[in-house]
């Protein structure tokens, strides 16, 4: 028997909002070329399964996606912007056990104007606070930090705290699932303190989870710094994206699409096993792009577990014997950014943002 799969499946790249940070928006997929139920038959078996977009509750038979994909998944989340309320307390009935991230970029007029949504902070927590309401137990925000939002991060996670809710963060990337080249943080030292204070809250904390969410926290400052990822990237190999198309794809972090088949056309072990697919697996080996998105990061952090695990327990005794937080400075570059050993420009140039080379 085979092992089972991390997927994500990218239902539709329609969108209500026009977020600042993705330009997808501008080039939608058509509802007539969006993945057929058919298709999403012939995925494999998988131990989760993110369902995102665009925005997914624009496709009006969401339902019998989730509905086919629970017969091959352990555990589904679906990535939203909360705005469609109505539709996603309608799939929730049905599916009390799914989980709901609702992205959230900020306090009131921060998330608004990011999200380019009229009153999409409202809306997006009128939705949260209803699925409370229903009893449901996977419900959470989910943000992506840049300069303009960063001193909202601590108080939306007090926020997302209170109402027992759980809390992701990314930060700004460019690639062509974003349509977008030139994201970049401006002022790193501002963000990653912004992301200290959150790491020693979340350390501070009773939750084991959220001892380890402080160190996907201490990698989004490693990775504003353009640093070497923390953690292995095995995308591809036992995870893999699925757009609207039918592509199957390592991730969505790639410079240019890459195509390991298409499942429109193929079955799934044809296409898994493919020269096609193992070329595009020799590209992942190679890759400089550095990403620390949650979707690469959570396979990564369960592979090896010992990584993650070591740096919590390091963190965890000095808070509570030495009485010592987390520093952003115990990250080298961090130190020498500070003492002018490295220059904006010289990190700048190491991003994956087009216009800063």
């Amino acid at each position: 028997m085979s092992k089972k799969l991390n997927g994500t499946v990218i239902v539709t790249y329609r969108c209500n909002a026009k977020c600042t940070m993705c330009n997808r928006y501008k080039v939608p997929s058509l509802p007539e070329e969006e993945i057929s139920i058919e298709t999403i038959r012939k995925l494999p078996q998988m131990y989760f399964t993110n369902i995102t977009g665009g925005e997914p509750f624009i496709r009006e038979d969401l339902k019998d996606i989730v509905r086919e994909l629970y017969k091959k998944s352990d555990r589904i989340v679906i990535s939203t912007n909360g705005f469609f309320t109505d539709r996603i307390v309608d799939l929730c009935k049905e599916f009390p056990q799914v989980g709901i991230r609702i992205s959230i970029e900020g306090l009131e007029n921060t998330n608004n104007e990011i999200r380019g949504l009229p009153d999409g902070y409202n809306r997006g927590y009128t939705t949260l606070k209803k699925l409370v309401s229903m009893g449901m137990k996977d419900v959470g925000f989910g943000m992506t930090v840049q300069d303009k939002n960063a001193p909202d991060l601590v108080p939306l996670y007090n926020i997302s705290n209170e109402m027992n809710m759980e809390f992701a963060t990314a930060s700004l990337h460019n690639s062509f699932y974003f349509v977008e080249s030139n994201n970049i943080i401006h002022d790193r030292l501002m963000v990653a303190q912004n992301f200290e204070d959150l790491v020693n809250e979340l350390l501070n904390s009773n939750s084991p989870k959220k001892w380890f969410r402080a160190y996907f926290n201490h990698g989004l400052i490693n990775y504003i710094f353009s640093q070497k990822r923390l953690l292995p990237c095995d995308m591809s190999f036992d995870t893999f994206f699925i757009d609207p198309y039918g592509d199957v794809m390592p991730c969505n972090g790639t410079k240019e699409k890459e195509v390991m088949g298409n499942l429109n056309s193929q079955e799934w072990d044809e296409l898994w096993n493919s020269e096609k697919a193992e070329n595009v697996r020799k590209k992942v080996r190679c890759c400089d792009r550095n990403c620390w998105m949650i979707g690469s990061v959570s396979p990564a952090m369960h592979k090896y577990i010992w990584v993650p695990a070591l740096w919590v327990i390091k963190h965890k005794f000095l808070f509570f014997w030495k009485k010592k937080k987390y520093s952003m400075y115990e990250n080298k570059i961090v130190r020498d950014f500070r003492d002018g050993k490295v220059s904006k420009k010289e990190l700048d140039a190491c991003s994956t943002c087009e216009n800063c080379r």
